[in-house]
C-alpha cells in the first residue's frame, strides 16, 4: 500500500493520546528498525513531490514538441508513399537529435539527485527507544519525532510531550505569530489552526522543545493535500520568466512564418506532402529545440563545477539570481569570524574571575534541551559533566528571540523544599530580570549607579570584540511547573565574555567580493560596539551603523534608502532582517542572504538568493537555494564566479542559436516565396539544423572572459531579441549576396545551389558561434576545447556531405572550387561585418545581460 492509500485515524486530534499510539501500533518510544522497515515497504515514502520522471518518460518528453510530431507523422506519410530514402532521413536525423538531447539531460538530472542528497533533511526519532537521526523521507506513522528550536517538521502528528513548544504555520494558516502547542485532544469540529494538539508539514519549531507521535505521511498530511490539489509551482524566478517570455515570441515567430510559407507553397502548386515536411522542418530549424536540454545540462554542470568548490546548488534556476547578487547579507558568526568561540572568562559584578558564575553558566547550557549553539558547547566543554549530574532539572523556559534569554530549574540531589532558577541570555536582556546583585557578601539591592556601573563593564568589553553574556539566579518554591513569569525578581551573578576572533584573509575576500560588485552588509543581534569592532578589524572602516531600536524609527517608505546607505545593521530580531532585505530589494538591490539560523528563517524567504551552510538548522537549509559546505565567504565568492559563467554559458546559447537561426530561416522563407523550387529540401534543413546544435552540446564547458563574470548581470529580454533582429538581418543579408552569387552567376540548377547555400549556411552560424560568445575580438578569446572540437566535427561533415555516399542520401554536389572560393569568403565578410557591428555598437555577449 502506498501513502496515498495511508488512512489515518479519524479526526485522530479528538483521540486521546494511549489510543492513537495503540491504533497506530506503536508506543510511546516509537517503533522498532525492523518494524520501520516493513512499514517503509508498505506505505512509501515520505514526500509529496511528484515521482521523478523516469529514463523512458524523459526520452518520450524529447518529442512532445507539436512541430516535431507534424514532422514525424509527416516523415511516416512518405514512407507509405514509398518516398523510402526521404522519409528515413528525416525521422533518423529528428530521432538523432532527440536521442541526443535526453542523454545530455539524463546524465545532468541524474548528477543534480546525487549532489542534492548530500545535503538531505534528517530528522531524529526514537527507534528501538533510542534517538536516532533519519532522512525526513523515511518518516513513517508511528514514528516518535523529537523536535527542537530550528526543526522543519516532517510529517503531521500528535503533541505527547512538550516545553515551551511555539510552532510556525503561516505556511499553512497564513497566521504570522507562532501557536504554543500542548498535549491534549481538541473538537472533532476544529480548524487547522485551531488544533494546538498537533503539528503539520512543512511548518517550523520557533522556540521549544516537544515529542511528537507522526500519525501522516506524504501525500496525506494536510500539505500534501494542499500540495496536490492546488498543485502550485515554485514562485518564477526571473530567468524562468525570461525563457518564458522568449517561447512565446519564437512561437509567434514560426507560427507567421509557417503559416505564409505553406500557403505561398500550396498557391504555386507544389507538391502539398513536400510542402509539409518543408515547413515542418523550416519550423524545427528556427526553434531551439535543444533550449531546454542544453539549459538543464549548462546549469547542472555550473552546479556541479560549484559544488567541486564546496557550494551545493539546491534550485538550478537560481544560480542567474546568484550570479546578478549586489548585496549579500549575513550574520559575522562564521562569515566574517572564526566561528570557533572561546569561553575567555567567566567573572562576577566586579569583574574577577568567578568559579559561581561558571558554574551556574555550565549547569544552564549541559541541562538546557532547546537548539544546540555553539556558545552551549563551548561551556559545556569548559567543564566536567559532573558539575550538572549533582542537580536535578524541575523545568525549562526555552530561548526565544523577543526574551533572549534561556532559564533552567533545578534542585539539588536531596535537597530542601527550594528550586533554584539559572538564567543565561544577552547581557541586557538578564539584567532586565534582576533587582539584586550577587557581592561577595551576599545579594545586595540593584540601584541606578550599580546598574549604569554593569552597563559601563558590558559596553568596554564589547568595544574590545567579545560577546558578552549575562548570569541570574534566584532561589524559587517548588512547584509543578516554571513559566515565563518566574524570571523576575533574579540576582545578577555577573559575566560570559566568548571571543570568536575575526577570520583571517577576510579583508581580502570582501575586497574581491566589491570588486566583483557585490557589497556585505552585515546584519546582527549582537549589539552595535561588537559590530563596530568586528567590521574594523575586517577592514569595513568608518562603516555605516543603525541599531534595531533606531530601525524601528525608520518609516517604511524611507527604508530602502537608509538601507541602501546603510553597512551594519546591529541589535536586530528575525523580523527586523526581513524588513531589511525586503527594502534592499524595493531599493533595486538584487539581495543575498546568509544564514544559518532560525532567527534568519524570514529573510531568506524574503530574499532573491538565500544561502545557508551544510551544519545549519533545518529550516535555514530547506530555505536555500545554496548550501555552502564550508562557512566561508571565499566559498561563496568562487560560487559567484562560477554562477555567472553558467549565466553566460547560458545565454551564449540562447544568442547564437536564436539569431544564427532566425537570420537563416528568414532567407529560406523568402526564397522559398519566389524561387521555382525549394531552397533546401526538407532533410538538408534537419542536417543543417542538427549539424549547428553539434557546438551547442559543448557549451556547458566553454570558456568564459573575465570581462563577463566581473559585474552583477540580470536577464535582458528586449536585448536578446533586439540583438537577434540585428544579427538575425546581418545573416540574412550573407544569404542573399549567396543567392547571387549562385543564381546570377553560377547559374545553379536545384542540387548545387542547395549545396552552395547548405555549406555558406552552416559556417556562417559555425561563425558566429565563434564571434559572438565574447566581447573582444574572436582571435582573442579562446573557447573551450570541446567547443572546438564539435565545431571541427561539424566541419568534417560538411566537408564529406558533397560526396558518396551522404552525397546520395541528401542530394548534394560538389561545388566548383570558384564557387567554394566565394562561399568562403562571403562568411570570411559576413564574420568581419558581424565583429565591426558588434564593437562599433556594443553588441556583444555582454550587452544580453544588462549590468547593475
Amino acid at each position: 500500500m502506498s501513502d496515498t492509500d495511508l488512512k489515518p485515524p479519524e479526526a485522530y486530534w479528538t483521540q486521546p493520546a494511549s489510543e492513537l499510539i495503540a491504533a497506530l501500533h506503536t508506543s510511546a518510544t516509537g517503533l522498532s528498525n525492523a518494524e520501520a522497515w516493513l512499514r517503509l515497504k508498505t506505505h512509501g515514502f515520505n514526500d509529496i513531490k511528484p515521482r521523478r520522471v523516469g529514463a523512458l518518460g524523459m526520452l518520450l518528453a524529447q518529442f512532445r514538441n507539436p512541430m516535431t510530431l507534424i514532422l514525424l507523422f509527416a516523415a511516416s506519410v512518405a514512407l507509405v508513399a514509398r518516398d523510402w530514402v526521404n522519409a528515413t532521413i528525416v525521422q533518423v536525423i529528428v530521432i538523432g537529435s532527440g536521442v541526443l538531447s535526453f542523454v545530455q539531460e539524463f546524465r545532468a538530472s541524474n548528477a543534480m539527485q546525487r549532489l542534492l542528497c548530500r545535503i538531505a533533511l534528517t530528522t531524529t526519532v526514537l527507534r528501538d527507544g533510542r534517538p536516532e537521526h533519519v532522512l525526513a523521507t523515511h518518516i513513517l506513522p508511528g514514528d516518535v519525532l523529537l523536535l527542537a528550536a530550528g526543526s522543519l517538521i516532517p510529517a503531521d502528528g500528535m503533541v505527547l510531550e512538550a516545553a515551551d513548544f511555539f510552532v510556525n504555520e503561516a505556511a499553512l494558516t497564513g497566521e504570522t505569530y507562532p501557536t504554543e502547542k500542548l498535549p491534549g485532544t481538541a473538537a472533532a469540529d476544529a480548524a487547522l489552526g485551531q488544533r494546538g494538539n498537533c503539528v503539520f508539514m512543512g511548518t517550523s519549531v520557533r522556540s521549544g522543545t516537544a515529542k511528537v507521535l507522526v500519525v501522516c505521511t506524504g501525500r496525506a498530511t494536510e500539505y500534501g493535500r494542499i500540495a496536490q490539489r492546488l498543485a502550485r509551482r515554485p514562485p518564477e524566478a526571473e530567468f524562468e520568466r525570461g525563457i518564458r517570455r522568449l517561447g512565446y515570441l519564437l512561437t509567434r515567430l514560426m507560427l507567421v512564418i509557417v503559416v505564409v510559407v505553406f500557403t505561398v507553397n500550396l498557391l504555386l502548386h507544389r507538391p502539398p506532402l513536400e510542402s509539409l515536411l518543408f515547413v515542418a522542418a523550416l519550423a524545427v530549424g528556427l526553434s531551439p529545440e535543444l533550449l531546454p536540454a542544453i539549459l538543464t545540462v549548462t546549469l547542472a554542470r555550473g552546479a556541479q563545477r560549484m559544488a567541486a568548490r564546496g557550494v551545493i546548488v539546491r534550485r538550478l534556476n537560481a544560480i542567474e539570481n546568484l550570479g546578478a547578487m549586489n548585496v549579500l547579507c549575513s550574520d559575522k558568526t562564521g562569515t566574517l569570524t572564526e566561528g570557533v568561540i572561546q569561553l575567555n572568562a567567566a567573572v562576577d559584578s566586579e569583574g574577577r574571575p568567578s568559579e559561581e558564575v561558571r558554574r551556574l553558566a555550565f549547569i544552564n547550557a549541559t541541562l538546557q534541551t532547546g537548539l544546540p549553539n555553539p556558545l552551549d558547547e563551548t561551556l559545556v566543554n569548559s567543564a566536567g559533566a559532573g558539575a550538572a549530574a549533582r542537580w536535578c532539572k524541575l523545568d525549562e523556559i526555552p530561548y526565544d528571540f523577543m526574551r533572549r534569554r534561556l532559564t533552567i530549574v533545578i534542585r539539588a540531589e536531596g535537597g530542601g523544599p527550594e528550586a533554584q532558577l539559572v538564567t543565561k541570555g544577552a547581557f541586557e536582556n538578564v539584567l532586565a530580570c534582576c533587582t539584586q546583585l550577587d557581592s561577595g557578601h551576599g545579594p545586595i539591592p540593584l540601584d541606578e549607579p550599580q546598574r549604569r556601573r554593569l552597563q559601563e563593564q558590558f559596553i568596554g568589553w564589547s568595544m574590545q570584540g567579545y560577546r558578552v553574556l549575562g548570569v541570574a539566579s534566584a532561589r524559587l518554591p517548588l512547584k509543578s511547573r516554571y513559566e515565563r513569569a518566574d524570571e523576575s525578581g533574579l540576582s545578577f551573578a555577573g559575566f560570559l565574555l566568548f571571543f570568536d576572533p575575526p577570520k583571517a584573509g577576510t579583508a581580502e575576500v570582501l575586497a574581491k567580493l566589491a570588486a566583483l560588485g557585490v557589497q556585505l552588509k552585515m546584519l546582527t543581534g549582537d549589539n552595535r560596539h561588537v559590530a563596530q569592532h568586528i567590521a574594523a578589524a575586517v577592514g569595513m572602516n568608518q562603516a555605516k551603523i543603525l541599531s534595531g531600536t533606531e530601525l524601528d524609527g525608520v518609516s517604511q517608505d524611507a527604508l530602502p534608502t537608509v538601507a541602501a546607505q546603510t553597512d551594519i545593521f546591529a541589535e536586530v530580531d528575525p523580523q527586523q532582517k526581513e524588513r531589511i532585505v525586503s527594502a534592499l530589494r524595493r531599493a533595486g538591490r538584487v539581495v543575498g542572504y546568509l544564514g544559518d539560523g532560525i532567527n534568519d528563517a524570514p529573510a531568506m524567504h524574503a530574499a532573491d538568493t538565500a544561502i545557508s551552510v551544510d551544519r545549519a538548522v533545518d529550516i535555514a537549509r530547506e530555505s536555500a537555494d545554496f548550501v555552502l559546505l564550508q562557512h566561508d565567504l571565499e566559498v561563496l565568492r568562487q560560487g559567484i564566479e562560477e554562477g555567472r559563467n553558467t549565466f553566460a554559458n547560458t545565454m551564449k546559447y540562447i544568442f547564437m542559436s536564436i539569431s544564427g537561426k532566425f537570420g537563416n530561416m528568414l532567407s529560406m522563407s523568402a526564397a522559398s516565396l519566389f524561387m521555382p523550387f525549394l531552397p533546401m529540401l526538407p532533410k538538408q534543413i534537419l542536417l543543417n539544423n542538427f549539424l549547428a546544435d553539434l557546438p551547442a552540446v559543448a557549451i556547458a564547458d566553454d570558456r568564459v572572459d573575465s570581462e563577463l563574470t566581473e559585474l552583477p548581470r540580470r536577464w535582458d529580454i528586449r536585448r536578446v531579441r533586439d540583438l537577434t533582429v540585428v544579427f538575425g538581418l546581418i545573416n540574412s543579408s550573407a544569404d542573399f549576396v549567396t543567392f547571387g552569387v549562385l543564381l546570377g552567376l553560377a547559374h545553379a540548377p536545384p542540387a548545387l545551389f542547395r549545396s552552395g547555400w547548405f555549406i555558406e549556411n552552416l559556417l556562417t552560424e559555425l561563425a558566429i558561434i565563434m564571434v559572438i560568445r565574447s566581447q573582444r575580438p574572436f582571435w582573442r578569446s579562446r573557447p573551450g576545447a570541446w567547443l572546438v572540437a564539435a565545431a571541427l566535427l561539424a566541419l568534417l561533415v560538411v566537408a564529406v556531405t558533397p560526396f558518396p555516399p551522404l552525397s546520395r542520401l541528401f542530394g548534394f554536389v560538389p561545388l566548383p572550387p570558384w564557387l567554394l572560393a566565394a562561399v568562403l569568403a562571403i562568411t570570411t565578410a559576413y564574420v568581419m561585418a558581424v565583429e565591426v557591428v558588434k564593437r562599433v555598437f556594443g553588441l556583444g555577449l555582454g550587452a544580453l545581460g544588462r549590468p547593475h
